[in-house]
């Protein structure tokens, strides 16, 4: 066995300008998905719980739909069922295509942990929202989800975890990210070992932090029942 090449790490000195770029792609790629999938996904458990069967019937649908559609589907479609047939890959580039179509297939985990968490909301709270003349939206915004968030820490972390890790997948829709910059040396200088570990270590430099983050602040904001 060539140890040599296995132990080579000079793919990584000569192309070590486009690895950080790849891994800041994937960082960014990754804090505009949270932050869409957060808003969307909210929106969707607001309709999930609605008194309005149109819209509860929408959201159920929409994350049926999308918790059941793989991810690799979605980004394909966002490429070239949204991008090149609609032309919208003239105005947006393949960034914004992949950050839509992870944020539409997130959306729906995070719909469905916000949802556990408005489980665990007493009911008796929503009444008395309800006596005191509170609209269903003033007591969603007032007294459910700031309850139902700090319940659903746990569950939203897991799903926000999961989704930078499928930032790997986002190479479909065109986006040169760090998986997408591991098949290029992949493909320039062969599969070695060092290669393989040095981006399974930068995955773990996100993902490490913000679980050990999201474990402080599940505990942190744990509703005291």
């Amino acid at each position: 066995m060539n140890w040599d090449v296995l132990l080579d790490f000079s793919p990584f000195s000569k192309n070590w300008d486009a690895v950080l770029q790849s891994f800041w792609a994937t960082i960014k790629l990754s804090l505009m998905t949270g932050i869409l999938s957060l808003a969307l996904g909210t929106l969707l458990v607001s309709m999930r719980v609605s008194p309005t069967p149109v819209l509860r019937a929408f959201g159920t649908f929409y994350v049926n739909t999308f918790r059941n559609t793989p991810l690799t589907l979605i980004l394909l479609f966002a490429s070239f069922g949204v991008g090149d047939t609609l032309g919208l890959n003239k105005v947006l580039n393949t960034y914004w295509l992949a950050v839509f179509g992870m944020s539409a297939y997130t959306a729906a985990f995070v719909c469905e942990a916000l949802r556990s968490g408005i489980n665990t909301v007493p009911l008796g709270q929503a009444e008395a929202a309800r006596a005191i003349g509170l609209t269903f939206t003033q007591s969603l915004r007032m007294i459910i989800l700031p309850q139902a968030f700090r319940s659903s820490v746990a569950p939203l972390g897991s799903v926000l975890i999961a989704m930078m890790k499928n930032t790997t997948v986002a190479l479909v829709a065109g986006y040169v990210e760090m998986a997408a910059q591991m098949k290029q040396m992949f493909e320039e200088d062969g599969a070695t070992l060092p290669i393989f570990l040095g981006f399974a270590v930068g995955f773990m430099v996100l993902t490490l932090p913000s679980g050990l983050l999201v474990s402080w602040l599940s505990k942190r904001l744990a509703v005291a029942r």
